[in-house]
């Protein structure tokens, strides 16, 4: 058997603002934007080298869901984005206006520093070592 995951839902306030972000800030792909209706879009985007695993922005839909909004995992970090090249990518996303809200670190695993969205999920950029098991 043979089975990936293939999109992740974020919720987000705008699909604009969203796609602005991601594809200016931190260099990610727009892959697809299909309007499905006045209100929905199927926007999918991707960092640059992904082959499998996806974002899916998902505009709130109504108050319940806005409330999620840049707090998916209760404060957690949300997402991990793995780099090839931990220093190029952190100082081009300070230049940018990346906000991060913990230093780089270097751990067991890799080098480390976490990052926040324009709606506040935490992220970590990290740059895997041969110890990490989901190394590049």
């Amino acid at each position: 058997m043979n089975q990936n995951i293939a999109h992740i839902a974020l919720v987000v306030r705008d699909y604009d603002e969203a796609i602005a972000f991601y594809t200016e800030k931190l260099d990610f792909r727009l892959i697809e934007d299909t309007r499905l209706s006045d209100e929905k879009r199927w926007v999918v985007i991707a960092p640059p080298g992904a082959h499998e695993c996806c974002l899916l922005l998902a505009r709130a839909a109504n108050e319940e869901q806005a409330t999620r909004i840049g707090n998916q995992t209760g404060g957690r970090v949300f997402l991990f984005l793995f780099t090839d090249d931990f220093w190029r990518d952190y100082n081009k996303m300070q230049e940018r206006g990346v906000i991060f809200v913990r230093p780089p670190k270097q751990e067991a695993y890799g080098i480390v520093a976490v990052f926040q969205d324009l709606y506040g999920n935490l992220w970590d950029l990290l740059e895997p070592n041969d110890k990490n098991p989901g190394a590049l």
